[in-house]
């Protein structure tokens, strides 16, 4: 059987959000907190998750963590069992590259849309990201990179006004970003990959579709010789 550990919160660097972004509900406070400890492997694959014991250490009630663990589940980043309790997913490296087909053609399509549909604040949000990705950068702050990616995935299908191929790339995003984090240090490079992620967010803030796209397959090959260097 697994064993049980209690989640480790980080609070001490906060990654800048967008300003003017609306306050998080509790499930997406707890959804946050709970995704970038399984992203960031503070929670392990075969980890069990107990709510009572997240619901006290993160000081939110029992059903905002519970509608964040269903979240989770259907996003693939957990799993829940009968009889067994709640379970950090396993990485499955091959599938990686399966989930990367679908990644590139969907991201194209939201960068794309994102670029010709997005509003006056969303664009300067976008800018303000693009800013935060070249700091990290330079920084090399592997955490402030993996909130920052969270908030450009989260804007970038607000954006783009699009709920099928929103509901599509919220199934691949955990799942790519906890395989990237459990990697990078032996195979990455964060440094290009945040100047990437800055490129694409940049290109949407200046309504540009056709360089938002250009920008999105570029990141894309970054991700897929990175995978294939890990297989």
């Amino acid at each position: 059987m697994p064993r049980s550990r209690t989640i480790a919160v980080r609070r001490s660097r906060e990654a800048p959000s967008p300003k003017g972004a609306a306050a998080d509900t509790l499930t997406e406070q707890a959804y946050r907190l709970i995704e970038e400890q399984i992203v960031t492997l503070s929670l392990k694959p075969g980890d069990v998750l107990s709510e009572q014991l997240l619901s006290a250490t993160l000081k939110i009630g029992r059903t905002p963590i519970r509608e964040a663990l269903q979240r989770l589940a259907r996003e693939g980043l957990v799993a829940i069992l009968p009889r067994k309790g709640i379970l950090v997913a396993d990485v499955n490296p091959r599938s990686q590259l399966l989930l990367l087909e679908v990644r590139r053609e969907v991201e194209r399509l939201l960068c794309r849309a994102a670029a010709e549909r997005g509003t006056p604040e969303q664009r300067r949000q976008m800018q303000e990201l693009a800013d935060g990705m070249d700091q990290a950068a330079k920084t090399g702050d592997d955490v402030v990179f993996m909130r920052l990616d969270l908030d450009l995935n989260r804007l970038l299908v607000e954006a783009a006004h699009n709920d099928f191929a929103t509901r599509t790339m919220k199934l691949l995003s955990g799942l790519s970003r906890r395989f990237w984090y459990m990697h990078y240090r032996v195979a990455g490079d964060l440094p290009l990959c945040a100047r990437l992620h800055a490129n694409e967010a940049r290109a949407i803030a200046k309504g540009d579709a056709e360089a938002a796209a250009r920008a999105s397959d570029k990141l894309m090959d970054y991700v897929e010789r990175f995978t294939r260097g890990t297989v």
